[in-house]
């Protein structure tokens, strides 16, 4: 879809359809809304006192021209009320507005600048906002469909943001790329975590980081078992252990600022392409989602994509360990004993513990390129989607400036994390009397207990870690969000390295 700004009087336009806004309790519209009703000899006013609308978020009214102006259509989208009104809400009603513009099969589409005027949004932030809830929104996974349904409606190919004043053009403009790169890169992670497991295999998942990389610029290389077997890397090797898939560690590497290569952060993605549990095998039923077990290292792979583009002056380097867990006859079992490539020794508890098991190493490679901060995302556990169910990511840490900054990132992308406690007591359920630590602390605190694994091998390098259990997938489309991987993690990992590179002591 491509996505302009241009100046001009909506009323003018000759487009398939036309969107603009109203917020709830308005009874007569003013701003661009109010020119088009005015055009249209008061019908979204007469609609308003019928009760027919009513602004609130998410609405959809579509109303036909009927030769009173150039488009056939105008789309009426809700924001609710005014006092709430921000990016996010521009973006879910947008991503709600595309998929009822498919509806419609036209091919151009014109939108108003929403919140630009009496809104309060600035220009730039509503151009991003819009072309992220249109292009998100849009989102289908259609790769295996042998055939389109008979009666499919063409997509949508242009949408043109129209505004009035000829000063903001440029400031919607950068918006709009900006929030097309945002989009680009989530829908790259959304693609890999709807992939089946027999496509994206660990080998593929390289493949595609290592494309990515080629198109971006990016530095890559993938570090293959015997080289990890000559680094100590144990810990993702047991749980590599019972596939006949060679695992694989992805490097994608940034140079935002090579005259200070203490400037950097390293963002550690769980990349476990399909979890059976191993020995500890999961039951049968909704194992197949665990196709999705990758999305941290998705969402890895896609923040590169848009860091790369972005050109942020911070170092940057993507670690995603990648493998299968399965229960061959090589598979690690409970009470085996393995040795991280920190030295550090993990008795394996429970082989459906794995996730902690390939960052423990990827932590230890990061650490030893001297990263001087420390990101991981992860589909860890599923204690963390029993306390905070869909709707929040846990974020745990050693760090709270850190952790504050991911969240404040995650605010500004709509994507919200909640912070779990990291209590010394905590670490008395990981102990071990056969090694350093062990993978598992009981069913207590599992979110908690999972982290505090982790933490053991970030150490003293600032560190936070995100599990996104709970938020990864979606059964239904919302907003912007659409059935299936969500891609969540990939916009607040960018505005983390960019505000990190715009002011990295706040």
């Amino acid at each position: 879809m491509k996505i302009t700004s241009v100046s001009g009087d909506i009323t003018k336009q000759e487009l398939g359809v036309i969107i603009v806004n109203l917020f709830e309790g308005v009874q007569q519209p003013d701003g661009a809304t109010g020119t088009v009703d005015r055009a249209l000899n008061g019908i979204i006013t007469s609609l308003i006192a019928d009760g027919e609308i009513n602004g609130t978020k998410g609405e959809m009214t579509l109303v036909h021209t009927l030769g009173t102006m150039p488009t056939p259509r105008i789309l009426i989208a809700g924001l609710g009320k005014q006092e709430k009104l921000s990016k996010e809400i521009i973006r879910q009603v947008m991503g709600t507005a595309a998929r009822y513009i498919r509806k419609l099969g036209v091919q151009s589409a014109g939108t108003i600048a929403h919140g630009s005027g009496i809104g309060g949004i600035e220009p730039e932030s509503s151009g991003q906002a819009i072309a992220e809830g249109m292009l998100l929104g849009s989102y289908t996974f259609k790769h295996y469909l042998s055939n389109e349904e008979p009666n499919q409606k063409r997509e949508l190919e242009e949408l043109q943001i129209v505004e009035q004043e000829k000063g903001k053009i440029s400031s919607l403009q950068q918006g709009i790329d900006t929030g097309r790169i945002l989009a680009e890169a989530t829908s790259i992670a959304r693609d890999l975590g709807n992939e089946p497991a027999n496509i994206l295999s660990p080998a593929e998942m390289a493949n595609r980081a290592h494309q990515i990389a080629i198109e971006t610029g990016l530095g890559f290389q993938v570090i293959e078992r015997s080289q990890m077997l000559d680094m100590g890397m144990g810990a993702l090797l047991a749980v590599a252990a019972g596939s006949n898939q060679p695992p694989k560690l992805i490097v994608m590497e940034y140079h935002g600022d090579p005259e200070n290569e203490s400037n950097n952060i390293a963002l550690c993605g769980k990349g476990i392409t399909f979890d059976s549990g191993g020995i500890s095998i999961k039951p049968a039923a909704g194992m197949g989602a665990m196709k999705g077990d990758m999305s941290g290292g998705g969402a890895v792979i896609g923040a590169m994509f848009a860091i790369a583009q972005l050109k942020p002056k911070i170092n940057v380097i993507g670690v995603v360990p990648a493998t299968e867990n399965m229960s061959g006859g090589s598979a690690t079992r409970p009470a085996d004993v393995v040795k991280a490539m920190t030295g550090k020794s993990i008795e394996i508890d429970n082989t459906d513990a794995e996730g902690r098991l390939i960052l423990a190493d990827a932590i230890g490679y990061a650490r030893n390129r001297g990263q001087k901060r420390l990101v991981d995302i992860a589909t860890l556990t599923g204690a963390a989607r029993i306390a905070l169910g869909t709707v929040a990511s846990a974020i745990l840490g050693n760090n709270q400036a850190l952790i504050k900054r991911v969240i404040d990132a995650g605010e500004a992308a709509g994507e919200r994390f909640w912070q779990l406690p990291l209590f010394e007591e905590y670490r008395e359920q990981i102990k071990s009397t056969v090694a350093d630590i062990k993978n598992t602390g009981g069913q207590g605190a599992g979110a908690i207990t999972a982290a505090y694994f982790i933490a053991e091998f970030a150490e003293e390098v600032p560190w936070a870690h995100l599990d996104i259990a709970g938020t990864a997938r979606t059964d239904k489309n919302s907003g912007y969000l659409t059935s299936g991987s969500t891609g969540v993690g990939v916009r607040t990992l960018v505005n983390l390295v960019t505000g990190l590179a715009e002011n990295p002591e706040n």
